[in-house]
């Protein structure tokens, strides 16, 4: 490992890469602490405590805390994500659309414009909705968030955090032009990261005090380390259906009559169905805040952290999202019909519509185990935390919360700084990441970071 990294900067071009990808994110992480002109910082700090666990919270750990301090980057790149994916859904149902992501470059170039333009119109729309909710809103003890509003701020607010927002997606567009690939996800890495020192030197002073006992610690590391190689494991697995081409003959030459294979990944949809279905459950607790009603808290404390309702919604929302998400992005039937184009066909099955049935019951199938493997991923750590509450359950939440042991129904006590959803994040990001610093290694005729063999991404 020593090897390599000397390696990654003897080389001028990679090493050009890297330094400039480290200063992008510094810049990044100094907008992050610059206040939003006309807020109060220490309302703001003491409003950010209040709403863990609530859309706010959760929209705040892709911003790096920015969203929290009401910083000039405030917004993050979550526009830039939500553009991206509506544009993706109107592919599957504006033609015109579905025609220009077949257009090779010059479509990708297109799609990509029109994604900045949508960002940009997010960023406004989001922008003046927080704005207003600022003036409205007040820190637990009375102090105004905002100490002087109206128009003057609201314009303020729009053209301060619709101008960071666009910074924000020029940084990572320049991230994956010229340093080394990922910027949009890098920024997002970044984001969670920043936080992993605060959380471990928090972690040493627990176990010093003894606020934290030592078997805790070391049933954290386990699980960590376990769920870390299930992720890596699970992120990196395929089925690989068997292809044959048939010969062909064009001019003088014979083409075809290879064996390939077509690699369907078990986590098609990645970490979006874990983000739609985390940010879906998260406006309950948000407007239940907002409303004060006795039904609108009952079942908001029925969909707090840790309660059974919330797991079992949370899991089958990803689940649902799982079979969503890849429904959009990969249609069996054109990979069906490419394949009958170039003569390609799975052995044992006619090519055609044949073909396209059994690509979607294997992909299906694959779907429903890579669905499970991310809502435990996502779920587990929530319960580490918080345990899993049983006494609400009707008839039978009382006895079994006799019965259960204290660590299942209260939690362990340990603060885990990484969620489900941002160790999804962070391991896959950096699996991309070392995959193609180790291609250009390679490429420039280096040993890769394990001697011997390529390491693979996710998509390796």
């Amino acid at each position: 490992m020593i090897e390599s990294l000397r390696n990654i900067f003897s080389i001028p071009d990679l090493r050009k890469r890297v330094l400039f990808t480290f200063l992008l994110l510094a810049v990044y992480r100094l907008g992050s602490f610059i206040p939003t002109p006309g807020v109060d910082p220490l309302a703001i700090a003491e409003f950010t405590n209040q709403a863990k666990g609530t859309i706010l919270g959760f929209l705040n750990l892709f911003s790096g805390g920015a969203l929290g301090r009401m910083t000039i980057f405030a917004l993050g790149i979550m526009p830039y994500i939500s553009a991206s994916i509506i544009l993706q859904l109107l592919t599957v149902v504006w033609p015109y659309l579905e025609k220009l992501s077949k257009e090779g470059e010059m479509g990708r170039k297109k799609i990509t414009q029109w994604t900045r333009y949508g960002t940009v119109l997010i960023s406004l729309i989001q922008s003046l909705g927080i704005s207003f909710f600022l003036e409205k809103t007040s820190a637990p003890g009375g102090l105004a968030l905002v100490p002087h509003p109206g128009w003057g701020f609201r314009l303020l607010a729009v053209l301060t955090l619709t101008t960071g927002c666009a910074f924000v997606m020029w940084l990572g567009e320049q991230i994956t032009e010229r340093g080394v690939g990922n910027g949009i996800s890098l920024i997002i890495f970044a984001g969670i990261v920043v936080g992993l020192p605060h959380a471990l030197i928090t972690t040493f002073e627990d176990l010093r005090t003894g606020s934290m006992s030592i078997i805790t610690a070391l049933l954290f590391i386990v699980f960590a380390v376990v769920v870390v190689g299930a992720i890596v494991l699970m992120e990196r697995a395929q089925r690989r259906i068997p292809v044959q081409y048939a010969k062909r003959v064009v001019g003088r030459k014979m083409y075809g009559g290879q064996s390939t294979y077509l690699p369907l990944r078990l986590n098609t949809g990645g970490v979006i169905p874990v983000i739609f279905a985390a940010s879906i459950l998260s406006f309950p607790q948000s407007i239940g805040q907002m409303i004060d009603n006795p039904v609108v808290a009952q079942i908001t404390r029925a969909l707090g952290w840790g309660e059974p309702l919330y797991n079992l919604v949370y899991f089958t929302a990803i689940i649902f999202f799982c079979y969503f998400y890849t429904s959009i992005i990969f249609n069996p039937q054109d990979t069906a019909e490419n394949m009958r184009k170039y003569g390609g066909f799975i052995p044992g099955i006619r090519p055609g519509q044949r073909t396209g049935d059994f690509i979607d019951m294997v992909l299906t199938r694959i779907t429903l185990v890579g669905a499970i493997y991310l809502a435990l991923v996502a779920i587990l750590p929530e319960i580490l935390i918080t345990g899993f509450k049983v006494a609400t359950i009707p008839f039978i939440g009382g006895p079994l919360d006799a019965f259960l042991p204290r660590w299942f129904t209260e939690g362990l006590g340990v603060k885990f700084y990484f969620g489900g959803t941002s160790l999804l994040i962070v391991v896959g990001v950096a699996m991309d990441t070392v995959q193609q610093i180790e291609a250009q290694m390679v490429m420039r005729h280096y040993d890769g970071f394990v001697k011997g063999r390529r390491m693979r991404g996710r998509r390796g």
